[in-house]
């Protein structure tokens, strides 16, 4: 009977070591499914605060709430499905539809590039001075959380392609813990952000000495971080978009591009001391190299070749 039940708990110990390993090994697939779609998600965070810029001070949180509760339903009731029914039935289509998300990515890098440039900046978000009434909100969030839906998309069938070779269970665990914990980072960073400046007003009003002039310092600050946060952005759509299409296209067969890259990272990884961060560096600027040229083409067909074909038609 003590045999019996000593083997029962070697059995019970056994199968918690292993329910620990798995969460570990899921924890660990979250993560690394999360590192590769870090480009889209700093875009995803340098979208959403336009939503609520010229809103009220007291609907800016639970805009953001309602905008995050979107966010939620569009990757776990919506893509997270589709995205696992077609791991299951479709896997060879994973790689196409991640290089049509990297060059969404690369297109929506390469625009902001081209409007800095030529200053021919279209706000295709509906950014209200201010928002008043239900039904304007309404509107807000609505447009919130149709934008998100693309970027959702490409973070989970990211993530996917990640732990594309884990069983159908784990895959699901994995994505949900990736749609929970991104959301809630992106969410939190942009609560965060939209509130910084209400923070330092309150402290300049309320407080005197360093405080208060910490809080205007604040203040003028959060204009500045949010130009630095958009421009993270740009640079992260061109890198991830371009390293996506280059993996891509190495998986399908065409060799020679990524072939290209590694040689590159091959001659600067022995230099002592700085080889690995240099030959990340390497592959980074391959990436958003590529990134720049493929969005730069899909720019030149959206808009400077029908914007050219306006032009003689109005003269």
């Amino acid at each position: 009977m003590a045999g019996g039940l000593a083997a029962l708990l070697d059995d019970i110990a056994a199968l918690a070591k292993l329910a620990a390993a798995s969460v570990d090994d899921v924890g660990a697939a979250a993560g690394r499914a999360s590192a590769k779609a870090a480009g889209v998600v700093i875009d995803d965070t340098a979208v959403t605060p336009r939503y609520v810029h010229g809103v009220a001070s007291a609907r800016e949180l639970p805009i953001v709430r309602r905008i995050a509760i979107g966010s939620l339903r569009n990757k776990l009731l919506f893509i997270l499905p589709a995205a696992l029914l077609l791991s299951e039935l479709l896997p060879w289509l994973l790689t196409p539809i991640l290089m049509v998300g990297g060059t969404y990515l690369a297109f929506e890098g390469a625009e902001k590039v081209y409007e800095l440039v030529t200053g021919h900046r279209e706000e295709k978000a509906a950014v209200p001075a201010a928002v008043q009434g239900e039904d304007a909100e309404k509107r807000v969030v609505g447009g919130a959380i149709r934008t998100d839906f693309i970027l959702s998309a490409e973070i989970m069938v990211i993530a996917l392609n990640e732990v594309a070779d884990e069983p159908l269970v784990s895959r699901a665990v994995i994505l949900v813990v990736v749609a929970l914990g991104i959301t809630a980072l992106v969410y939190g960073i942009v609560a965060l952000i939209v509130k910084m400046d209400d923070v330092g007003l309150h402290l300049a009003e309320t407080r005197r000495g360093v405080v208060a002039a910490g809080g205007r310092l604040l203040v003028r600050a959060m204009p500045k971080v949010l130009a630095v946060l958009s421009t993270v952005g740009i640079v992260a759509m061109l890198w991830v978009g371009g390293h996506i299409l280059l993996v891509g296209v190495d998986e399908l067969g065409w060799h020679a591009p990524y072939e290209l890259v590694h040689h590159l990272e091959e001659a600067v990884h022995g230099w002592v001391g700085v080889g690995g961060f240099m030959a990340w560096l390497v592959n980074t600027l391959a990436s958003a190299l590529v990134g720049l040229l493929v969005g730069a083409v899909v720019v030149a067909v959206m808009h400077v070749v029908p914007r050219r074909r306006r032009a003689p038609a109005a003269h």
